[in-house]
């Protein structure tokens, strides 16, 4: 008979291994990838929806007051509302595949050269496409000085798709100043102009964002739950497995210990050359889990119990 091993030793076999391994990755990334990039998705939404609602219950700032020395935006100023006063170029670039409620459509961005010296980009708003590819006559942007007023957002960086030149316009697909200045051959400053209704040079104005965070907090909390639960869930089948054991070890025992001390009578037609009664034959163990029960796990442990 092969020697039994005891504690938890006998849980050192391939199921159990792999099962360990597979839980152990999984709970590693719940917990240090897919919960915090939920969480950290619900505490940027909340961050912009506050600066939203700050930027509508005070008056816009000067442009100036927003933009840095260097013509960058720091990360606590995105979404003010901002006033700048300059002149519009004559050169419209057209923003691709960003569909607004739903709708196939071109948004149009246009260089504004503010009274400073700097240039910024303005989002000028949105065209629906004509057939769903076409670009619709655009109304050009007023000539000469204006106050604009409108929601300052940082660079979305640069598409991995190439920009374009079709039907005339130079077209991108996101909206990254320092991208559309190449193309324009002007030095842009890294925030961009989201214009707001009723402006000058202003089309139709993008919609605001709505107020909202979704459900990001309730699927970060549940990435944590299902990384505590996974390795709770082997802890607990580990020691079921170990109370199922024993109370197979101990009736087998037990069942030994009983055809051991039945009272002798005529030889069995199984007993060997001297007469003796193989007990093991006549204890053959019942299945730990029963037909319905089988732990596919423990087939090899039954299979050392058996010989």
């Amino acid at each position: 008979m092969t020697k039994k091993r005891s504690g938890f030793r006998q849980f050192l076999t391939p199921g159990w291994v792999i099962a360990a391994i597979l839980i152990g990755v999984f709970s590693y990334y719940a917990f240090t990838f897919l919960a915090p990039w939920q969480l950290g998705k619900n505490e940027a939404l909340v961050e912009r929806n506050e600066h939203i609602t700050e930027a509508f219950d005070n008056a816009p700032r000067p442009i100036g007051d927003v933009l840095r020395p260097d013509g960058t935006l720091a990360p606590e100023d995105e979404w003010s509302r901002v006033a700048a006063t300059g002149r519009y170029s004559d050169e419209d670039v057209l923003l691709r595949m960003r569909p607004v409620d739903r709708n196939p459509a071109f948004q149009v961005l246009t260089p504004f050269a503010l009274d400073s010296g700097a240039t910024i980009l303005v989002n000028r708003g949105w065209v629906p496409a004509v057939d769903g590819t076409k670009v619709p006559d655009i109304t050009p942007a007023p000539t000469g000085d204006v106050t604009i007023t409108g929601l300052m957002l940082a660079d979305e960086g640069v598409h991995p798709s190439a920009p374009l030149h079709e039907q005339g316009y130079e077209m991108v697909y996101s909206i990254s100043p320092g991208q559309v200045g190449d193309l324009l051959g002007q030095d842009l400053v890294s925030p961009y102009l989201q214009l707001l209704s009723g402006e000058p040079g202003e089309l139709a104005a993008i919609p605001l964002p709505q107020l909202e965070t979704g459900n990001h907090l309730s699927y970060g909390l549940q990435w944590i739950l299902f990384g505590i639960a996974a390795p709770a869930g082997l802890i607990y089948f580990i020691f079921a497995e170990q109370r199922e054991r024993r109370r197979f070890a101990e009736e087998q025992e037990q069942l030994l210990a009983d055809a051991t001390a039945s009272p002798a009578g005529p030889p069995p037609e199984d007993a060997d050359a001297e007469g003796q009664v193989d007990v093991v034959k006549q204890t053959a163990p019942r299945q730990r889990y029963g037909s319905s029960r089988a732990n596919p796990w423990a087939k090899a442990y039954d299979k050392e119990r058996e010989r």
